[in-house]
């Protein structure tokens, strides 16, 4: 009985060590997303104010392969992110699309993009995270690539910077554009 009161605190210890030490080894960029390949949800939000009035919905996402990128003044990540979503968009290599993701204001998301500039060709206000649950946002920035008729192809969490781009998005990118033309 006494040899039990030792060995089980010990195996207890090595279960939970074995768990962590998987744990640790896991890529977070690679979680699961169970929307890949499926269309993209159903969602339909309102412009942010003073940029465009226009707002962006899924039904936006059709005919060309277009980024959706989750973002929000306040986080630390986008503000990394930033430089390289402007270079995207000045060289022209593929529509980004915006959901700005609970905002404290409505106006902090457009002054942000308004001092370090708009890489989105369509953006929208999502305070409530409607749009960002339909996704299974976890997390900003996350940014979800799609294909011509719709679908979401991959979802990328964390910060795009030129190693995720060449390396992953863009090769997705070229490949989505050459189907079916």
């Amino acid at each position: 009985m006494k040899r039990l009161f030792y060995i089980l605190p010990l195996a207890a210890f090595l279960v939970i060590g074995v768990y962590l030490a998987i744990g640790l080894t896991l890529d977070p960029q690679k979680l699961p997303n169970m929307l890949e390949g499926k269309p993209v949800p159903a969602f339909n939000l309102a412009g942010l104010e003073g940029r465009d009035e226009k707002g962006f919905a899924n039904t936006d996402l059709r005919g060309e392969v277009s980024l959706v990128n989750v973002f929000g003044s306040w986080c630390v990540a986008c503000r990394v992110e930033h430089p390289f979503l402007m270079k995207i968009k000045e060289n022209g290599w593929v529509p980004i699309h915006g959901i700005d993701w609970r905002e404290p204001n409505r106006t902090a998301g457009p002054q942000w993009l308004r001092r370090h500039g708009d890489p989105y060709t369509l953006a929208g206000d999502d305070p409530k995270s409607k749009a960002a649950i339909a996704f299974g946002v976890t997390g900003a920035p996350e940014t979800f690539v799609v294909d011509k008729q719709g679908i979401i192809r991959y979802k990328h969490v964390g910060p795009i910077d030129e190693k995720v781009w060449s390396g992953t998005l863009n090769p997705l990118i070229e490949h989505l554009r050459g189907q079916g033309e």
